[in-house]
């Protein structure tokens, strides 16, 4: 293995730490359609790392095997240096890797409470019985668990819709309530797929806002998906490319900038 004790200190005083997790050799088959192959690349502590790449790269796929949803046919996944067996994705969650989904997944008819509420069930110790007499360990479970959830509605800064059903509102808060949903679960890795799309630019910048602000005061490590490139040279420490389910780039904003296989595959930039 790597070294993981490795840390630096970026620009803005955030702390990088050592590998939190490692992607080695990689390759995942649907039949005889090959979704990633060989691909290997670490998410170091304390950082936002982007996976970019056109559509049907493999991103997506890449982020179904970090959280459980998919098992590769070769490779290993390593979290904090150790291989990580075969998973269902709650083992995952119960890990400390939390995510949020493409396509919004929140349960509609629930307040924005209570679906960020549901974020807190990898926490629950106490039974089913005890939590329906709702006395004593469960109450005070109930109470803990209510007074994280506050925090995290008053820092997403969602406290006048905390009490509306989630079908009522706008895409952008509902992004913003599903975000809300994952950092309740207090990840060691926050996994977001796709967290600007169908944003407007005022919602783009809400969003990218609070991503800096989990990762600066949470110290989260953020691995997401994303195909605004002036969000992810914005936000990101380091990038990896995929194309048709190969990495063709790794490295900062500015090495994957002026790397000239990316330039051909995603930015669509022409040759001097």
């Amino acid at each position: 293995m790597k070294d993981t004790n490795e840390s630096r200190v970026t620009e803005d005083g955030r702390t990088i730490g050592g590998i939190l997790m490692e992607m080695r050799n990689i390759t995942l088959r649907f039949g005889g359609v090959v979704a990633i192959k060989d691909i290997s690349f670490d998410i170091r502590e304390g950082e936002i790392r982007a996976i970019i790449g056109p559509n049907g790269a493999g991103k997506s796929s890449m982020l179904n095997v970090i959280s459980g949803f998919y098992h590769p046919q070769e490779g290993d996944v390593f979290f904090r240096g150790e291989k990580r067996p075969a998973m269902k994705p709650y083992q995952v969650a119960n890990m400390g890797i939390a995510r949020t989904f493409q396509n919004i997944a929140l349960f509609e008819g629930m307040s924005v409470l209570d679906n960020i509420m549901t974020g807190r069930l990898t926490h629950m110790k106490s039974g089913m019985l005890a939590q329906a007499i709702w006395w004593g360990k469960a109450e005070r479970e109930e109470i803990e668990n209510r007074e994280l959830v506050e925090r995290v509605i008053d820092f997403l800064e969602i406290q006048a819709i905390r009490k509306t059903p989630v079908g009522r509102l706008p895409y952008g808060l509902k992004k913003r309530v599903e975000l809300g949903r994952a950092l309740a679960s207090e990840p060691k890795l926050l996994l977001l797929d796709e967290p600007m799309a169908g944003m407007n630019v005022e919602e783009k910048e809400d969003m990218s806002r609070f991503i800096l602000d989990v990762n600066d005061e949470f110290g989260t490590t953020i691995a997401l998906i994303e195909h605004d490139m002036g969000v992810v040279m914005d936000l990101s420490d380091r990038v990896v490319v995929m194309d048709y389910g190969k990495k063709i780039g790794d490295g900062t904003p500015e090495e994957v900038r002026n790397n000239q296989d990316v330039i051909d595959a995603y930015l669509g930039v022409a040759h001097d």
